[in-house]
């Protein structure tokens, strides 16, 4: 993905100001450090308490928008999140509670089938099925990442999924919202309407976030190391997203 206006190297964030934001926070590798395997991510009481000091003093103005399972967030999160898009936006749950999700698509079947026979060759590999999308995860077999990836693309022209190059992880997913449209969804409606929004994400598919932040005139923070982003600003781990949103409180 390239970006016309692109700077590498993407100066800290100013410290942030609650009033008249809109938080919206992506999980693994932005509040909570990247596992190699996605079930042992788990509740971390630094983070609850952050997230609902958060909530409180932003009036509801914070979203969780995450590839992961709703179930899975609310796990995690101790169900400190009302506002929440799980499945990277195919599954969103409003400020009010009402959750909509999109059907999966019938080419889900195969896709996970395929990867588990994929999967056998190495210990390492890892299959998360979500319901609407079907993720192998390789972080603890990354010889395999050449052909988990040409394998996800291969699947993605046979059943038209949406195949996602994630961090150490292929996804194959139903059509649908993205994150950046989660985020206009939510910008739509109060709490979040006339806020700015900042989207904090560390990976591919959170471009998506940090451009409809942009679109509606707010920034996007980029999480790790330094790469081509529509992101405006960077913070270097998760260590350094907590810091920055506590000493905003």
């Amino acid at each position: 993905m390239a970006f016309e206006d692109i700077n590498v190297g993407l100066p800290a964030p100013k410290p942030l100001r609650l009033a008249g934001a809109a938080l919206f926070l992506d999980l693994d590798g932005t509040l909570a450090p990247i596992a190699s395997r996605p079930q042992d991510v788990r509740p971390e009481p630094r983070r609850t308490r952050l997230i609902e000091r958060l909530s409180a003093a932003l009036d509801g103005r914070l979203a969780v928008v995450s590839g992961r399972t709703l179930a899975d967030l609310d796990r995690i999160l101790e169900g400190r999140v009302t506002a929440v898009a799980a499945v990277h936006g195919l599954v969103r749950r409003e400020p009010d509670g009402v959750t909509s999700e999109v059907a999966p698509h019938p080419g889900l079947v195969d896709a996970a089938a395929r990867l588990r026979d994929f999967a056998i060759r190495d210990s390492g590999l890892i299959v998360e099925e979500k319901g609407l999308s079907v993720a192998l995860h390789y972080r603890l077999a990354r010889a395999q990442g050449g052909a988990a990836r040409s394998l996800a693309d291969e699947i993605a022209a046979a059943t038209g999924l949406v195949v996602q190059h994630g961090d150490m992880v292929e996804e194959l997913r139903t059509p649908g919202p993205t994150k950046g449209d989660s985020v206009r969804a939510f910008m739509s409606q109060p709490p979040f309407k006339g806020a700015t929004p900042l989207f904090v994400g560390d990976d591919a598919t959170d471009e998506h976030g940090f451009e409809a932040a942009r679109q509606a005139g707010g920034v996007g923070v980029l999480v790790g190391p330094p790469r081509d982003s529509a992101a405006r600003y960077r913070l270097a781990g998760v260590d350094a997203v907590l810091d920055w949103l506590e000493a905003a409180l």
